[in-house]
């Protein structure tokens, strides 16, 4: 059975909230891994409006220093800290992040006592495990600003089915055509290769607060899953570049190069309360499978 990918938007505001959007913060989880990307003001608070549990964080991905995105940090540390958390905390962001994340502690969680071990990262994978890496790609805005992308790796399947025709027993020779070995069984020999396929990668990517690059394409290509801000409609695409944002048009242009087979928009300006759909036609436009995330959504991928 596949691993199941579940996304929780906790906050999909852009810099002023909005009675129903929240600051930015997306949770990711995938088998025991919960990985946080961003962590606006009033975070903790959305993880218990969405009933989930705020200490089983593995990891925080930062995109980068703006207060809608990273001041729910030291409130979210303290509640780790209340809770005893016992894991490690790992902490990516773009360069400059030990350095304000230590002063963040330092001001607001004096008596922090969470291993916390950061990493600044910029273009390329930052972690890996058998499972699934990670990696970043630098952004363009007013400050070092990064996006990222989560990729479950394709993994080795059996085809139950040629198993069944065989009547192979659940014995050792599985694993070892599973290993890419081929077998002898009831005198015939079984090749691999004749047994075996491999499923894709899988990919979601998150790109928040950037004008438009040729990196938001990169980071964004082959996904299943896009989550862009779309913080302009495209009559103020010359104000989007220069506050270094994307349109809702523009968002749907790089979901749509990209291959991608879904695009959630988020980072929503409050301009647009109650007028999401401008946003949404805007990106539809571009890519059809747009849907505008609302605070709490949780989707599976």
């Amino acid at each position: 059975m596949p691993t199941p990918i579940n996304i929780t938007f906790l906050g999909t505001s852009q810099a002023i909230p909005t009675a129903k959007r929240n600051h930015t913060s997306i949770l990711l989880q995938y088998a025991g891994e919960n990985i946080l990307v961003d962590c606006g003001e009033g975070t903790q608070r959305q993880f218990r409006k969405a009933h989930l549990n705020p200490c089983k964080i593995t990891r925080l991905l930062i995109t980068h220093w703006h207060g809608d995105h990273i001041l729910g940090i030291a409130g979210l540390l303290q509640t780790l800290l209340l809770n005893a958390y016992s894991k490690t905390l790992y902490v990516y962001g773009p360069k400059g992040t030990k350095q304000d994340l230590n002063e963040l502690i330092k001001l607001l969680v004096p008596y922090n006592k969470i291993p916390i071990v950061v990493q600044e990262v910029s273009e390329g994978k930052f972690f890996e495990n058998k499972e699934f890496y990670l990696e970043s790609s630098p952004l363009q805005h007013s400050i070092p600003c990064n996006a990222y992308a989560f990729v479950e790796k394709g993994k080795i399947r059996l085809d139950r089915a040629k198993l069944k025709k065989l009547k192979l027993p659940n014995s050792p020779l599985i694993g070892q055509l599973q290993q890419g070995k081929d077998i002898e069984f009831n005198g015939k020999k079984i090749k691999a290769k004749d047994i075996i396929y491999k499923t894709e990668d899988k990919k979601i990517s998150f790109i928040l607060d950037t004008k438009l690059v040729e990196n938001c394409h990169k980071i964004a290509k082959d996904s299943e899953v896009v989550i862009s801000e779309a913080v302009y409609l495209n009559d103020e695409k010359d104000l989007a570049s220069l506050h270094e944002h994307l349109t809702a048009e523009q968002a749907g242009e790089i979901a749509k190069k990209a291959g991608a087979k879904k695009l959630y928009l988020s980072h929503l300006s409050q301009r647009y309360d109650g007028n999401e759909k401008l946003i949404l036609k805007e990106a539809k436009k571009k890519f059809k499978n747009t849907i505008v995330a609302e605070d709490l959504m949780s989707i599976g991928v």
